[in-house]
């Protein structure tokens, strides 16, 4: 490694040092089936996903869109030891249950950001901490 690259690592190393470093898992689902299939599953799923708030599990949920603003997919994100622990949450979905959509799972590093209190979206509560 040249001394430039030394010391490029060495000014990473010092700006990582400190970042959060949480390690969360995204489930990203896609639909298998109709729209009126998972219209009718919708408020199961979102009982659930409330659920999943309320008991800390859930760090944030709902659809991506592209830019032409046609729905591409969903993620949720929860707060999981492993990928066994996300996958078994991603299997009580009603969605997943009923064999609606199909999800896979990735492990996300959070480093940067900010927030300064807990907003819950669904009923639009509000924590400080």
């Amino acid at each position: 490694m040249s001394t430039a690259q030394q010391a490029d690592q060495t000014g990473a190393n010092a700006l990582t040092s400190h970042m959060l470093r949480m390690q969360l898992y995204v489930i990203t689902t896609v639909a298998k089936a109709s729209r009126e299939q998972i219209e009718a599953l919708l408020p199961a799923h979102l009982a659930h996903q409330v659920a999943l708030e309320k008991e800390g599990v859930l760090f944030g949920a709902g659809p991506v869109s592209g830019e032409d603003g046609a729905r591409k997919h969903g993620m949720i994100i929860v707060r999981a030891d492993s990928f066994e622990q996300a996958r078994a949450i991603a299997d009580r979905d009603p969605f997943h249950k009923a064999g609606l959509r199909s999800y896979s799972i990735d492990r996300w590093s959070l480093n940067e950001g900010s927030l300064t209190f807990t907003v819950n979206f669904s009923d639009q509560s509000v924590r400080t901490a």
